[in-house]
């Protein structure tokens, strides 16, 4: 029986649920493939760092199936290991480095057990250059009634995921308007705070989130997203 620590990816959106429910929780993230031999050796380990540091969540997920989660960590080989803490990359560890990915298990572990029994906090006032971000990031998700964040233009994608949204939305004959991460490093990165949403790219309905490639791929095939398009975008 797996650890109740530990996840096996099923669905994107587990991963953004964890996310956002983890959020002062170091989460290791394994990516790993079926068929590369020296996965088999750093999958007894996830399972055995999952089971010895429970103050960590540890989420298994095979690249080639997500390749959209794949991407957004820059992930190009296997076995690769993320940690992520408030939707940062605070750590990683590319190939089968067993030593290296058990130290830095063992310092996170130390990291959240120690933060998790702290009760006298200091509360860190948001500034102004925050304050000023998320009024900037309101104002883009609000410039349309649907706004995608893409890597590139609908002309010219520069992402597979990107083209594929977008090819999506031109076949549904949806009106939106877009936002090239890649020309605004401030806007790629503060998004995803804003969001809580680490990957591109994203889709929002009139300023809410609606969600990323997979889910706006569901929603069309069930007939959900003619449902929420507002009538503006419908051309």
């Amino acid at each position: 029986m797996s650890p109740a620590n530990r996840l096996e990816l099923q669905k994107v959106g587990q991963l953004y649920s964890l996310l956002q429910d983890h959020p002062n929780t170091t989460i290791v993230i394994f990516f790993s493939a079926d068929w590369a031999p020296q996965c088999k050796p750093m999958s007894v380990l996830f399972d055995e760092l999952a089971k010895k540091y429970t103050a960590l969540q540890f989420v298994k997920v095979e690249a080639e199936d997500f390749e959209e989660v794949a991407e957004s960590y820059e992930v190009s080989a296997v076995p690769s290991f993320i940690f992520v803490h408030k939707l940062a990359i605070v750590d990683r560890v590319d190939g089968a480095n067993a030593p290296e990915v058990s130290r830095l298990a063992e310092k996170h572990s130390k990291s959240s057990a120690g933060s998790s029994t702290t009760t006298d906090r200091t509360t860190v006032p948001t500034t102004q250059v925050k304050q000023d971000l998320n009024t900037r990031l309101k104002e883009l998700t609000h410039r349309s009634p649907v706004m995608i964040f893409i890597k590139g233009t609908p002309t010219q994608p520069r992402c597979g995921f990107s083209k594929t949204l977008v090819g999506l939305l031109n076949d549904n004959h949806v009106k939106y308007g877009y936002f090239d991460i890649l020309g605004d490093e401030e806007v790629r990165q503060g998004l995803k705070q804003y969001s809580s949403w680490p990957t591109y790219p994203q889709l929002y309905i009139e300023g809410e989130l609606t969600g990323g490639l997979d889910i706006i791929k569901d929603m069309i095939q069930s007939g959900e997203f003619a449902e929420v398009l507002p009538a503006a975008a419908k051309a």
